[in-house]
């Protein structure tokens, strides 16, 4: 939620490069991945969801009632099936550590061993990869026009983003220099989620490419850590201001949005994952027209485009695509679009 499912290892990778220029703040990084194995321990926060469902019954109904209308999000894993072709699958993911999202069921390994190529949102998100990418990509960071961030924000709320780069090991200073699309991103991970990265944790999607790589599958992208970035900044700058300030609202609770995200992946609900946050939205001032950028060009543009990506792969067969839960739901989903493209899409579990 607010972004992290997306783009949690880039930006992690992200941080560590800016980082690397200051011996304190490397020194920060190290500390932290010392202590990862004791916050390993201690992620797990609290269904915000389940609280709302008591605080605000109303609030909740909706949210609920809008993850219900959504199509086809009822399921994580798809069989995807025309004829004269081998199997293939899609498989809804979050980009996250947690063991209870991270251990597969047989459904989805057998899904894997099954098929030939595994295809992922970015094949590479190593530290190395992104570094490259955001040196080329400066521009779509950090301001370059001789605005700064906290020209753009309150006293109190740039005070928060400060904490917040700080906690991440890189230096303050720079805070003011970013743009508010990678404060949210660095903002939804949480210190032991960053921890866990840092000592070697590997999340969901990579995981799955480590297995497909064991066994000797081609391992591809979809898309590029470029093309996420540059779709990540084309969100309309005030939208991107907007979700900063719903996401500083709850800064103190990202590891209880992220038990969230989770409880909503494990109960097969994540359509609820874009209302809820809404309504978290419209408790800190901020209207649902800020979410209008986001899935427009993070969500409906990027689910065209990789669906043109893997045509040619399910016209061969027995691709396993693996690609945020976000992406498969909806009238402009994975699952609806592969249906237009004359296959027939079954849900597995």
């Amino acid at each position: 939620m607010r972004l992290r499912s997306r783009f949690a290892v880039a930006i992690m990778a992200v941080a560590a490069a800016l980082s690397a220029a200051d011996a304190n703040a490397a020194d920060k990084s190290k500390d932290s991945a010392k202590e990862a194995p004791a916050a390993a321990q201690t992620c797990r926060g609290t269904d915000m969801l389940a609280e709302t469902a008591t605080r605000n019954p109303q609030a909740y109904a909706s949210i609920m009632a809008a993850a219900a209308a959504a199509k086809n999000s009822g399921a994580i894993l798809w069989k995807i099936e025309k004829e004269g072709r081998p199997t293939s699958y899609l498989f809804g993911t979050v980009h996250l550590t947690d063991e209870r999202v991270t251990d597969l069921s047989p459904a989805v390994k057998d899904a894997i061993k099954s098929s030939k190529t595994i295809a992922l949102e970015v094949s590479d998100v190593s530290e190395t990869a992104t570094s490259t990418v955001i040196a080329k990509s400066a521009p779509l960071v950090m301001f370059t026009d001789g605005r700064r961030l906290d020209g753009l924000l309150s006293p109190s709320e740039y005070d928060v983003v400060k904490s917040i780069i700080g906690r991440s090991g890189m230096p303050v200073d720079l805070a003011a220099l970013f743009k508010p699309w990678i404060v949210t991103m660095i903002l939804s991970t949480s210190d032991c989620e960053r921890a866990k990265v840092q000592s070697g944790a590997r999340v969901l999607d990579m995981k799955i490419a480590e297995i497909g790589k064991s066994e000797g599958k081609d391992v591809i992208g979809l898309e590029t850590i470029s093309t996420q970035i540059e779709a990540l900044a084309s969100v309309p700058e005030k939208q991107q201001l907007d979700m900063l300030r719903s996401s500083l609202r709850f800064a103190d609770r990202t590891d209880d949005m992220m038990e969230t995200l989770v409880q909503l992946y494990l109960k097969r609900k994540i359509s609820a994952a874009l209302p809820f946050q809404i309504a978290l939205a419209k408790e800190a001032g901020v209207g649902d027209e800020a979410f209008a950028g986001f899935q427009q060009k993070l969500i409906f543009e990027r689910n065209a485009k990789m669906g043109a990506v893997a045509e040619p792969l399910l016209d061969k067969g027995g691709v396993f695509i693996a690609v945020g839960a976000l992406h498969l739901p909806g009238d402009l989903g994975l699952v609806e679009l592969l249906r237009k493209g004359g296959y027939t899409v079954t849900p597995v579990e």
